[in-house]
């Protein structure tokens, strides 16, 4: 068992969302599915909770009505390999959400996440601070990240 696990709070969507979720990750499942019982706060046998997993990372999903809703104040960080990954991850996510700036978007469900190349974090390294200016100037540009651009950035001269 992880020691700590996401613990995202929705209205009414917990199980649909984690369907998306799931769907849209190549290692990712299902694990378990709970319900309200009698005298609960939402209706009988209507989805409390849905345990589920994505690349390894556990979460738990709970119907838990709209007094709560997400902020960009939590995100989801996605780590690519490739433009074609950050690519299908921007597409799918934001599908029904809102691109934001520098990689973050809002999915459908008002969750945040930063779909970034995995190199990031090589490219903005503080040992070469005029490279890692560059590199950051390119990425206040953008919405979804280029990782070409911002190699080239990176190797400017």
């Amino acid at each position: 068992m992880q020691k700590i696990t996401p613990f995202l709070w929705f209205d009414h969507q917990a199980e649909e969302a984690a369907r998306f979720y799931t769907s849209v990750f190549k290692r990712s499942e299902i694990l378990t599915v709970t319900r309200y019982g009698p005298d609960a706060p939402r209706p009988e046998g209507s989805v409390m909770t849905v345990a589920f997993r994505i690349e390894g990372q556990d979460f738990v999903a709970l119907n838990g009505g709209p007094q709560f809703t997400f902020s960009p104040a939590i995100s989801l960080v996605v780590n690519c390999e490739t433009q074609k990954e950050i690519d299908e991850m921007w597409e799918r996510l934001s599908e029904g959400g809102a691109k934001v700036q520098c990689g973050w978007l809002t999915d459908k469900y008002g969750l945040s996440w930063q779909i970034v190349p995995a190199a990031l974090g090589q490219l903005l390294n503080q040992k070469h601070p005029e490279k890692a200016n560059r590199v950051m100037k390119a990425l206040l540009q953008m919405e979804k990240i280029d990782l070409e651009t911002l190699q080239q950035a990176y190797a400017e001269r």
